[in-house]
């Protein structure tokens, strides 16, 4: 019997952990249930499908994501000031907006588009548009729960 790993279009459910250099866990599926992924279908960046490919079930990986393998440099020209007008636009009139809030914007033809407010004020507010882990490294590791 020929043992399964994981393949570009494999369906599968992992335990995984995103860890910032600090030591802090971004995101930890080990502490609360695992997740189902479908390879190549945009559910996961393809550096985190780089580094599951070809394990199996059972077979645990971890590995060191520089900025450029994983989520980018932080761009400067991403943070970005809206109007206030265009950042009600679509919301209801008692919406409140605070620093640290990601709020999605919609672009033209349907596609949607998160930032993280920076500062507001009376005429608008400044958001950092880039990936919150843009511009760090991160450890992604990983452990194969099922191949289905």
């Amino acid at each position: 019997m020929t043992k399964l790993t994981v393949l570009p279009n494999s369906f599968l459910t992992l335990n995984y952990r995103l860890t910032l250099p600090s030591g802090e866990d971004y995101i930890n599926t080990f502490i609360d249930r695992p997740a189902t992924v479908l390879m190549g279908s945009g559910q996961f960046a393809p550096c985190f499908e780089k580094v599951l490919l070809g394990l199996s079930v059972g077979e645990k990986k971890s590995e060191l994501l520089e900025p450029g393998e994983s989520f980018g440099d932080r761009k400067e020209d991403l943070v970005q000031w809206v109007s206030l007008k265009a950042l009600k636009e679509g919301r209801d009139d008692d919406a409140e907006f605070n620093p640290g809030d990601v709020i999605e914007f919609n672009a033209p033809g349907g596609a949607q588009y998160a930032g993280v407010l920076q500062s507001i004020d009376d005429e608008g507010a400044w958001f950092d548009f880039n990936h919150p882990l843009a511009g760090r490294a991160v450890t992604f590791e990983a452990e194969i729960v099922a191949i289905l």
